[in-house]
C-alpha cells in the first residue's frame, strides 16, 4: 500500500509538515490522527522513547500499530532508543513506514539501517544537537532523511536552538556537493518562525508539536509552517 503522504527523497524542495503525536490528547488517540490528517498533515511523527537513551518514556509498537490501523497517514516514526537494531523488527511489523534510528544510539548503524530498506522501508538518521554532521557523513548513500534534532531529545515544549542552523546548512551543502537526495527534518521548537529559519537552511520535512496538535485552529497553524 503506498501510504497517504508518502514523498519521494528525490522530492527533497517540498515541505513536509509532520505533526507530533507525543503532544496530541493520549486519551483520543484515534480522534488526535484523525483531526491531524483532515487538517492537512503530510505524515505524522512517532516518538518512540525507552527511559535509556532519553529520559522520558512514550509509548512502542502497540501504539503504532493502533495508529497505522486507524489511519492512511504516512507514518514517521522516530527512535530514541539505545537499541533500536534489538527492537527494530516490532517496528516494522507495526506498520511504520519510515524509521529513524539515532548514531548515537547502542548498534551497528550501517546495519541497522540496511534492514530497514531491506524491509521496503524508508529509512533516517538522528543526529542530536550536539553531535557534529561529520557523524553521519558516511552514512549518507543509506538514508531517505536526515533528521537534524533542534532541542535536546526527550519531552515536548521545548526552546528551538538555533545553533543547529549552522548543521542543517552543512548537511544541505554536503547532499549537494555529494549528490544525495535525502531529505533534511528538524525536530523540536518548530512553528512558522523557526520553520523559516529553517527553510532557509536548508530543512524541508518539519516536526511540530505542541505548534499543531495544542493550537487554537490546527489547519492555521500548519498551513502557517507550511508557508513560513
Amino acid at each position: 500500500m503506498v501510504r497517504i503522504g508518502c514523498v519521494p527523497k528525490t522530492n527533497f524542495h517540498q515541505r513536509i509538515i509532520a505533526p507530533s503525536l507525543l503532544a496530541a490528547d493520549f486519551s483520543r488517540i484515534g480522534e488526535e490522527v484523525a483531526r491531524a490528517a483532515t487538517a492537512g498533515a503530510d505524515w505524522l511523527h512517532l516518538d518512540v522513547m525507552d527511559g535509556h537513551f532519553v529520559d522520558n518514556i512514550s509509548f512502542g509498537p502497540a501504539i503504532v500499530r493502533a495508529v497505522n490501523e486507524s489511519n492512511g497517514i504516512f507514518l514517521d516514526t522516530h527512535l530514541m532508543i539505545s537499541r533500536p537494531d534489538h527492537y527494530l523488527q516490532r517496528f516494522i511489523d507495526a506498520g511504520a513506514d519510515l524509521i529513524t534510528v539515532h548514531v548515537e544510539a547502542d548498534h551497528d548503524v550501517g546495519k541497522t539501517l540496511q534492514r530497514i530498506r531491506d524491509a521496503g522501508l524508508q529509512a533516517g538518521l538522528a543526529l542530536n544537537p550536539d553531535t557534529p554532521i561529520e557523524r553521519a557523513v558516511p552514512f549518507f548513500d543509506q538514508i531517505d532523511l536526515l533528521l537534524c534534532m533542534t532541542v535536546v531529545p526527550g519531552f515536548g515544549g521545548q526552546a528551538f536552538m538555533t545553533e543547529v542552523l549552522e548543521k542543517i546548512s552543512m548537511a544541505a551543502e554536503l547532499r549537494a556537493s555529494e549528490g544525495h537526495s535525502f531529505h533534511i527534518e528538524v525536530d523540536g521548537g518548530i512553528d512558522a518562525v523557526t520553520a523559516a529559519a529553517c527553510a532557509a537552511a536548508g530543512a524541508n520535512v518539519m516536526v511540530a508539536g505542541s505548534s499543531t496538535f495544542r493550537a487554537p485552529n490546527m489547519a492555521a497553524a500548519i498551513r502557517a509552517i507550511r508557508e513560513a
